[in-house]
């Protein structure tokens, strides 16, 4: 992983530990392990056997900490685990903003063609959930991100990837001409990134990071039906959320949005984001057979 941002804080192991040291003294002693992670708001680092540390890598995902603080304590009982916050560090003197302790979640990082079965149990069981919340990161109507969805694709057509700006444009016209989402608010994660879900034995068994959660389109849960999924299981997927055309065409255009504004900002620092924005255009069918 190379430095994503330009305004990232270097943050290393021996910072975690004087972090620790200083403000959970009864942690002193647990080692710490930096974790390989495709994440781009937060470093993360193993605490022991039972926890984990996360500190945002800028000043902008300062404020996830609380809301995702917020956030896990509204969800009601889903199908799967999720982190339990332990703590919250403050900020200190060699590092400037709010840091949190959450508890340890066993699994591996979901792998392409994935649960789809207990994924469409997780997304209709978070939809379900009627407790106040803030609203989602990706909530809003498509039409909030069309400029940066344009500029990104015009963006990715002047580098060496294969990929066919006019077969991206023509799905996005797609999703924006698409009906908007007129009914109430649904809860929806956001952010389900196969690093996000966690399997044992093939079952989808946690989900991570939900600084993005929030009320608003479930369309932003469909994401993962293309950057997850295959043929098969997202037919499998489709069938069991059972969302209208119009609310799978948003899902769509949500997962093409994402791919095209991450591939040309990450491509050379963030390996797994960028092999994941990859599949998804490839899943969406805007690549070219060679450039």
């Amino acid at each position: 992983m190379g430095r994503m941002h330009a305004d990232e804080h270097a943050i290393d192991t021996t910072l975690v530990r004087r972090l620790v040291r200083g403000q959970f003294p009864r942690w002193a002693n647990l080692p710490v392990t930096p974790l390989a992670s495709g994440g781009t708001v937060n470093a993360v680092y193993r605490l022991g056997d039972d926890l984990t540390v996360r500190l945002p890598l800028t000043e902008g995902g300062a404020d996830d900490i609380a809301k995702e603080r917020r956030v896990l304590g509204a969800l009601g009982e889903l199908p799967v685990a999720v982190p339990a916050v332990v703590a919250v560090g403050e900020p200190a003197e060699e590092y400037p903003w709010p840091w949190a302790v959450h508890g340890w979640l066993d699994g591996a990082p979901a792998l392409q063609g994935g649960p789809a079965r207990g994924l469409a149990e997780f997304v209709l069981a978070l939809r379900a959930n009627q407790a106040a919340g803030p609203p989602a990161h990706r909530g809003k109507p498509l039409s909030t991100v069309d400029t940066a969805a344009r500029s990104a694709i015009a963006e990715l057509a002047r580098t060496d990837e294969p990929f066919d700006p006019d077969a991206a444009l023509t799905v996005w016209a797609e999703a924006l001409d698409a009906p908007q989402w007129t009914g109430s608010p649904r809860w929806v994660h956001g952010d389900l990134m196969p690093s996000n879900l966690l399997l044992r034995d093939g079952r989808l068994t946690g989900v991570l990071d939900w600084a993005t959660a929030g009320l608003g389109d479930p369309a932003a849960d469909l994401i993962p039906a293309w950057n997850l999924l295959t043929g098969d299981t997202r037919r499998t997927f489709r069938d069991a959320v059972a969302p209208d055309d119009a609310t799978w065409a948003r899902g769509r255009g949500r997962a093409l949005a994402m791919a095209v504004i991450q591939l040309p900002y990450y491509r050379q620092t963030n390996p797994v984001i960028s092999a994941n924005a990859r599949y998804v255009l490839a899943e969406l069918d805007v690549l070219t057979s060679s450039r």
